[in-house]
């Protein structure tokens, strides 16, 4: 046999470990036309850890810039990491809850809804919202702008050796963080306009909270706005998370109507949830978030995280042990649904003042908002809105009256703390500004959508046929038949 000489002048390739980055790719082209070569499986399995280590090079470069991060710098942003996602996780919570509570031919409708409000929360409030809500002011105290990126759109990650001295956030985690609360505020809405809403307006109406009603609203309190100057108190944000959201849905739900079937001659017929054991999980879920919820807004890693933490378990014990007697003691059974409603509405109510509660205080203003949480679905009722899920009950009465608890409970400006009437007033100013900010806004953007649109709601087949059909071709539960009506 003979063997053919190697062609004049030809060079040998170079190895892909000595390969320059421009060179690499060249190289790695070559490769994939030899799939079937064992060797190229094995670089092409190689990849992954190769860009990697380009990574960890990449990043150690910028780190050389750095001074040496220490240890309150760490453990500041890995705290914010760690309760951004369990805030961010939330969002599976709210989905279960609002799904179980509604009917199965709505389930992937609830479920789809839930799940893409976040993703066009983190890219509107990335595009803009932030911006709008920690940026410079434009108008001192009632307007403000600009975070370092293109036009004052986005936001500058970049991180400073001033931030690593001072132990501070860097941008990404701090946007993290804030954009879970604004995924939050946007779910709200779901549960108050569920089982009837046009999916298409839903997501529109999304967009406009999280990128500018929102943001807005937030300034005023989170960026040193008019009412933090004048002294109103909302740690994390029962007003300013639950109460917004719940405005802005309480407006779609009543420029939505009723669902057919749920008022009939002048009296409320229960419209039960399919699954309570998902419901159930839910509420848990959310319970375990509110974690990263209510301590995360510390903002730092310090003494007050964990007191933070007891203060909100002991609001939702207390919302949750209220919920289940009151519903005993007026329905003659203990209902589940307000269980779950009391220790979401324990949650949102110690929210206000978790780092400025006593212990007692906390479960007392926890017992107060499950307790007032039961007679606001009854009220609500009364009223012929129609909210399924009783979200505005939860979200917007109790995030009332955990932010006027303030007033009344908080250690060192509280009227019940022998502090007089002073912030008790600016809770009620809070309360009331914030709510008519937010049912303005939002009874614009939903008017102009659905003179946009053509309406919100779906048409009358389409709402007793489901939303999971009408609106998504599929449903929850295929295999099984369906019960609803």
């Amino acid at each position: 046999m003979t063997v053919a000489p190697h062609a004049p002048g030809r060079r040998r390739p170079r190895r892909l470990q000595e390969a320059s980055l421009l060179e690499a790719p060249e190289l790695l082209l070559c490769s994939i036309r030899g799939l079937s070569n064992s060797r190229t499986l094995t670089w092409l399995a190689c990849v992954p850890l190769a860009l990697f280590g380009l990574g960890v090079f990449n990043l150690s470069a910028h780190a050389a810039e750095l001074p040496e991060l220490t240890p309150a710098f760490l453990i500041n942003n890995v705290w914010l990491l760690i309760a951004s996602i369990l805030v961010i996780f939330m969002n599976a919570g709210f989905a279960m809850v609002e799904a179980g509570l509604c009917r199965q031919k709505n389930a992937t409708n609830i479920l789809t809804k839930n799940l893409i409000v976040f993703a066009l929360a983190a890219s509107a409030y990335w595009l803009i919202g932030f911006s709008l809500m920690y940026g410079e002011a434009v108008i001192p105290g009632w307007l403000f702008y600009g975070k370092g990126g293109p036009l004052g759109l986005f936001f500058d990650p970049t991180v400073t050796a001033e931030m690593v001295k001072d132990a501070a956030l860097v941008p990404s985690v701090d946007f993290l963080f804030q954009v879970a609360f604004a995924g939050t505020s946007a779910t709200i809405v779901s549960g108050l306009v569920a089982e009837r809403i046009k999916f298409s307006e839903f997501v529109l109406f999304s967009l406009v909270l999280v990128a500018f009603i929102y943001p807005i609203a937030g300034s005023w309190q989170w960026n040193g706005g008019w009412l933090n100057q004048l002294g109103f108190i909302d740690f994390a944000g029962s007003t300013v998370v639950h109460s917004v959201g719940a405005w802005a849905g309480l407006v779609g739900a009543m420029l939505l109507g009723p669902r057919i079937g749920k008022f009939t001659d002048g009296r409320t017929q229960a419209i039960p949830g399919h699954n309570l054991a998902i419901a159930t999980l839910g509420c848990l879920i959310l319970w375990i978030g509110w974690y990263g919820f209510n301590p995360g807004s510390q903002l730092a890693m310090d003494a007050a995280v964990p007191y933070i933490a007891v203060t909100t378990t002991l609001g939702a014990a207390g919302g949750g042990i209220a919920g289940t007697l009151v519903s005993q003691l007026t329905s003659g059974k203990p209902d589940l649904t307000m269980t779950i409603n009391g220790i979401l509405a324990g949650l949102v109510g110690v929210t206000a003042g978790c780092d400025g509660f006593s212990m007692p205080a906390a479960w007392v203003v926890g017992f107060i908002a499950g307790t007032l949480v039961v007679f606001s679905v009854s009220f609500i009722d009364k009223l012929g809105i129609d909210d399924p899920v009783g979200a505005w009950s939860v979200h917007g009465t109790c995030g009332i009256w955990g932010t006027l608890a303030v007033g009344l409970f908080n250690t060192d400006k509280g009227l019940l703390t022998g502090h007089g009437f002073g912030q008790i007033g600016l809770q009620i100013l809070g309360v009331i500004s914030y709510g008519l900010f937010a049912v303005i806004c939002s009874w614009v953007a939903w008017s102009v959508i659905g003179s946009i649109s053509g309406g919100i709601r779906v048409s009358e087949r389409e709402e007793i046929e489901g939303l999971d059909i009408s609106e998504h071709g599929m449903e929850a539960y295929p295999d099984f038949a369906s019960t609803a009506n």
